[in-house]
Parts: structure tokens; C-alpha cells; sequence
């Protein structure tokens, strides 16, 4: 008996220790990835019209969590204009035939009416209360402390331009950097490679940055910001989604292409490995700005929403430029 219980004493001491390096619950995560991948997959071959609509609530779901994250210190999201702004955005610009000129204009009437919305700072009902009750109730005292916003006058007031001000680049973070997602699906004939690019190869960069970092990482990256990220984790990164890269440009180009573009899926990995990065570094610096740990719950394993979507955000624009410029 105690020979079959040593064996699995063993494996559990093992996954508390890979848990606790890579700083998340590996099952969960990894189920919740799972379960991510089949809903997107699915999504994309049943219609790209059902991926633009799951990207809108993913969308949604993002801005609900920075709204709750940013009350915590005091500060206004308008989040049902930023919903409603954001959702006609990214609609507009894949169904209108000049696609970047609607965008642009979109993001620009967005800002200005986001900026009024955030100026009246209307707030309805109670459930941003709540939620923020439960964030701030599962947030570390000392993430607390190390934040930017740590007083002692009880509840801090900002002036109006501070709600503006933040509310203008959660449009600029979320729906401008989402809607370069959405505007890879309008070019050159393959919506689905570039929707698997945009969205798979920074998660799958992700994965690479997490075990290289668990299994070999001993150089910090930032150790300020996140100290569970090494520069082994870059490399892995790196070479993960390079090898996503080349998987995906297998499968949806010819060898004619491949003649003269055989150095693209090097330059997308390189990219999308040290973008996605920067990207995991910012939302990082946000949450110890604020004091908390995670952006939300919502995703088992992975936090929330904008803890997976981040580095997607921040690679968006680059991957779909590169794509678009060598006419893949």
C-alpha cells in the first residue's frame, strides 16, 4: 500500500513545484487552453463571421474586467459606451469594404465619445461594487502596498481628466489593437491562417516562454515587473512561435511562395516571441501599478480574459503589417 502511495506523492510534489514556478494551476490552465483552442477552431470552420463575433465578446469580456480593475483605485470606466463603441468598430470594419478607413474613423468618434462618457462619470446599479468588493478581497496585501495608488487617506479621488485619460487607451489598448485581428481576416484570400497567427502563435509563444522558463530559466528578464520571467523563457518563446509559424505557412502556401518567402516564418517567430513579451511586461506593470494580482477570474488557470488576451493585443498590429506587406 505504501509502495502505490509513494509514487503519486511524488507526482503531486512535482506539480506543486512546477505550479508554483510558473505561477498558475498547470491542469486548470491547460484544460482551459484546451477548451479555448476547440471554440476558436471550431469558430473558424464553421464561419469566419462566428470568429468576429467571438472575438466582440471576448472583447467585452476584456473591458469588464479593466472597468472592475481600474475602480479598485477610484478610477471611471464608461465601459457601456467603450461596449458599445468597440462592438461597432470591429463590426464595421470587417463587413465595410474599406476596411482600414472605417476602423480609422471608428477609433476616432469611439475616443471622442468615450471621452465625454468617462467626463459625467455615470455609474448604474450595484454590481461594480461587488466586483470590485471581490477583487479587492482576493487581492494580496502586499500587491497592495508596491502599488502606485497606495494611500492612507482612505478613498482616492482623481479629477476628470485622469478618467478620460484612462478611458482613451482602453479604447487604444483594446478595440484599435482587437480590430488589427479583425482586419487580417480582409486581405489576400486566407482569413483563417491569419486568424491562427494572430491568435494562436502568441498563445502558443505563451506555452514555449512558460516551460522553457520553468525547466531552464535562471536569468531574470525584469525581475521588477515579473520576476517569474527569464530571458530562457524569450528564447523559448521565440522558437515556439517560430515553429507555429512554419506549421501554418506549410499548410496554407505552395512551394512558389515559399521560394521567395522562406525567411517569414523566422521573422514572425523572432516577432511575435519578443512582442507578445512586451506585451505579458506591460500587463504586468499594470497590475503592480493598481496592486493586483490577476485582471480577473474568468479563465480558469489563466486569470482573466486580458491575462491571455495581452500579448495577442500587442502582437496584432505587427503580425497583420508583416502579412500584408510581403502579400501572404
Amino acid at each position: 500500500m505504501e509502495r502505490n502511495e509513494q509514487p503519486h506523492e511524488e507526482a503531486e510534489e512535482t506539480l506543486d513545484q512546477i505550479n508554483k514556478k510558473t505561477g498558475r494551476n498547470m491542469p486548470q490552465a491547460i484544460a482551459t487552453g484546451a477548451a479555448l483552442v476547440i471554440l476558436i477552431v471550431a469558430c473558424l470552420l464553421l464561419s469566419v463571421d462566428l470568429f468576429v463575433l467571438l472575438v466582440v465578446v471576448f472583447m467585452i469580456l476584456a473591458l469588464w474586467e479593466l472597468r472592475v480593475d481600474f475602480a479598485t483605485v477610484g478610477l471611471h470606466l464608461p465601459v457601456f459606451m467603450l461596449w458599445l463603441c468597440s462592438s461597432f468598430t470591429l463590426i464595421a470594419t470587417y463587413y465595410s469594404p474599406y476596411h482600414l478607413i472605417t476602423m480609422s474613423l471608428s477609433i476616432i468618434v469611439s475616443i471622442i465619445l468615450v471621452a465625454i462618457a468617462a467626463s459625467a462619470k455615470i455609474s448604474v446599479g450595484n454590481r461594480l461594487s461587488l466586483a470590485v468588493a471581490g477583487k479587492l478581497s482576493n487581492t494580496d496585501a502586499s500587491a497592495r502596498l508596491e502599488s502606485s495608488f497606495n494611500h492612507e487617506g482612505g478613498e482616492q479621488h482623481h479629477s476628470r481628466l485622469s478618467h478620460v485619460a484612462v478611458s482613451v487607451l482602453t479604447v487604444l489598448y483594446i478595440p484599435l489593437l482587437a480590430s488589427c485581428v479583425i482586419i487580417s481576416l480582409t486581405f489576400n484570400g486566407h482569413p483563417i491562417a491569419h486568424a491562427i497567427m494572430l491568435v494562436f502563435l502568441p498563445a502558443l509563444s505563451d506555452t514555449g516562454g512558460l516551460f522553457a522558463g520553468a525547466w531552464l530559466g535562471k536569468h531574470k528578464l525584469s525581475p521588477r515587473i515579473s520576476p517569474k520571467k527569464s530571458v530562457e523563457g524569450l528564447v523559448g518563446s521565440m522558437l515556439f512561435a517560430m515553429a507555429g509559424a512554419f506549421a501554418v505557412f506549410a499548410c496554407t502556401y505552395d512551394a512558389s511562395k515559399w521560394a521567395t518567402r522562406w525567411w517569414v516564418p523566422i521573422v514572425a517567430g523572432i516577432l511575435i516571441g519578443a512582442v507578445g513579451t512586451f506585451g505579458d511586461l506591460c500587463a504586468s506593470m499594470l497590475k503592480r501599478d493598481i496592486g493586483i494580482k490577476e485582471m480577473g477570474h474568468l479563465l480558469k488557470g489563466h486569470g482573466g480574459v486580458m491575462d491571455r488576451v495581452d500579448s495577442i493585443l500587442m502582437s496584432a498590429p505587427f503580425t497583420c503589417a508583416l502579412l500584408w506587406i510581403i502579400g501572404l
